[in-house]
């Protein structure tokens, strides 16, 4: 069976330029990604990181659906612990109208950012906060119009209705969370760029199968470059930090210097930093494409969502044209 290749992008921002010109490179990736024929592509949703111009998503969506005439554009994915489910599904409703059957709405449920920045995002939010489980059931209601007579929001409907509803995903990289798409009939895309743990992704694959006869899709990082040794250059820096605080919270970031930031946000309490080298595919195009291949024979996957872990412009564009010269129409 094939498998289709889309596209994650983050909006980096490289080193001594700005976040205008990094949301122009996005623009500049989509164009590219649609001419070469990858399936879609995502826009991650980031806080208060200046490396990342990815605070709106939803907004990027739009200006991309507009600067695109085929591939499929969304959002991978709005975090919706911040923000009203009948506001999400109102704004993807609106998406879906003006350019139906090409929009994805995916949600995610990390905070997307350090503590300040969450507690800004919910600082309306009323007391008791409610679990992301029972928001996502909320949005599933507003978006497929079948809020029960029970529910005490009964009677607000979320318009417009699209012609095409968007496709839908979780985001998530546990058992428990492919377990939760698969009960509302969405679908699910595992985060293996941030646990690619062989097993880990397997027991999540596996629930969602389960469940639904489907397998998911995986998240994967991958740096391409034309030649192995030129990837690997690439890729020697690419690293994350696990933060973990003293009650126990722990969070993955870019570089230790946010390390530090995150735990002074957090209320200054002692904190331990692990520095992690992340799984990545690393090679040329052809070698990626051969790593991709193994792995839908080992875990039949039949969508990779790729994450190009790069704020240079001119190399992220050259990843996707060598790894489409590799073969991606006939992946796709």
């Amino acid at each position: 069976m094939p498998y289709a290749i889309s596209l994650l992008d983050k909006s980096p921002v490289a080193e001594g330029t700005s976040a205008a010109e990094a949301l122009q490179t996005s623009v500049a990736f989509a164009q590219a990604a649609e001419r070469l024929g990858y399936h879609r592509i995502w826009l991650a949703e980031h806080h208060g990181t200046p490396q990342l111009a990815s605070s709106a998503p939803e907004i990027m969506v739009a200006h991309l659906l507009a600067a695109t005439r085929r591939i499929r554009i969304g959002t991978g994915g709005v975090l919706l612990q911040h923000y009203s489910p009948f506001k999400v599904a109102e704004v993807f409703g609106l998406l879906a109208s003006l350019a139906p059957g090409r929009v994805d709405l995916g949600i995610g449920k990390a905070p997307g950012g350090l503590p300040y920045g969450t507690k800004a995002l919910q600082s309306e939010h009323g007391s008791p906060r409610r679990s992301f489980e029972a928001k996502l059931e909320e949005l599933e209601h507003f978006l497929s119009d079948s809020l029960p007579e029970s529910h005490p929001l009964h009677g607000a409907r979320a318009l417009p209705r699209p012609p095409v509803q968007p496709e839908k995903f979780l985001l998530g990289a546990s058992p428990e969370s492919a377990a939760l798409a698969a009960r509302l009939g969405w679908g699910f895309s595992y985060a293996g760029h941030h646990d690619g743990n062989p097993q880990a992704v397997a027991r999540a694959l596996d629930t969602y199968a389960a469940a639904t006869g489907r397998k998911p899709s995986l998240a994967l990082a991958a740096i391409i470059a034309p030649t192995r040794a030129e990837a690997e250059a690439q890729g020697a820096e690419h690293r994350i930090f696990k933060v973990t605080l003293a009650d126990g919270h722990a969070v993955n970031l870019p570089n230790e210097e946010a390390a530090a930031e995150y735990a002074r946000q957090a209320g200054g309490q002692p904190y331990s930093i692990e520095e992690r080298r992340p799984s990545v595919l690393i090679g040329t195009g052809a070698e990626v494409r051969a790593e991709l291949d193994a792995l839908h024979q080992s875990f039949g996957v039949t969508e990779f969502i790729l994450d190009i872990p790069t704020a240079d412009r001119a190399q992220r564009l050259a990843a996707i044209e060598l790894l489409a010269a590799a073969g991606l129409r006939r992946a796709a």
